[in-house]
């Protein structure tokens, strides 16, 4: 899948970065930077003036022009979790004098709503359709799935994935794993592992139980990564694509 050039553009949406109950920093002028690339996702970053006074402590200079710190708020003390970019030039000018934050070790809003993993790219689609293709399913020769009622969710620079229902899946063959992973666009998943074929694939299917309110239509359906299945729809197996999930 093609990945797309870094950019940075303003928000009109109300930032504000919390640690625990403590504000850390709330802007209406923010940056985003859009970047995808190996740990690097979009994220904001604000004006330093709009950063409460005395969170940033310990400050370590980078390499060129940028910082890091830690954020101290409270009784609460998140180590190397705030830095600048590093030399800001040309089309990343625009981050000259703005600090960004650890999504990980902090909490993110935008607005009153709270935002997980990264902020939202604004040119990045998630459209869901009801479908009447058949979709089957197969882990080493062995087929786990097969339906004709799949819901396709069509996300920007990922291929189509193929939510399908329980019933339509070989439940008896999955293994509930302990792995969660949350997305800003979808919300919370569970996983489980899928033994069949003569080998087990680890965290190779999942499923929303409590999407978020924008994607409904996926909750209770179960979803394959493309990119470690043989997916066959209307009788066409599909290439495995190369992705960061490969």
């Amino acid at each position: 899948m093609e990945i797309p050039e870094p950019f940075v553009e303003p928000t009109r949406r109300r930032i504000r970065v919390r640690l625990g109950n403590e504000l850390v920093a709330e802007s209406t002028r923010a940056q985003l930077l859009v970047q995808y690339s190996p740990g690097s996702l979009p994220t904001y970053y604000l004006p330093r003036e709009d950063v409460v006074s005395g969170v940033l402590t310990d400050e370590v200079p980078g390499a060129g022009a940028g910082s890091r710190w830690t954020v101290r708020a409270g009784r609460k003390r998140a180590e190397g979790a705030a830095w600048s970019y590093d030399e800001p030039m040309g089309d990343f000018a625009a981050l000259a004098g703005h600090i960004t934050f650890s999504w990980r070790q902090l909490d993110w809003y935008e607005e009153d709503e709270q935002v997980f993993v990264h902020a939202r790219d604004p040119y990045k689609r998630v459209d869901t359709l009801h479908s009447s293709r058949r979709v089957q399913v197969f882990i080493g020769g062995e087929e786990i799935a097969n339906s004709v009622r799949p819901l396709l969710l069509f996300e920007t620079h990922l291929p189509t994935r193929y939510y399908l229902p329980f019933e339509d899946v070989r439940t008896e063959l999955l293994e509930p794993s302990t792995k969660t992973t949350t997305c800003p666009y979808k919300g919370r998943a569970r996983y489980w592992s899928v033994r069949a074929g003569g080998q087990l694939e680890p965290d190779i299917v999942w499923s929303y139980a409590e999407p978020i309110r924008e994607n409904p239509k996926i909750c209770g359906l179960l979803s394959f990564y493309n990119e470690r299945v043989d997916l066959v729809v209307d009788g066409e197996r599909l290439e495995r694509p190369i992705t960061p999930f490969s």
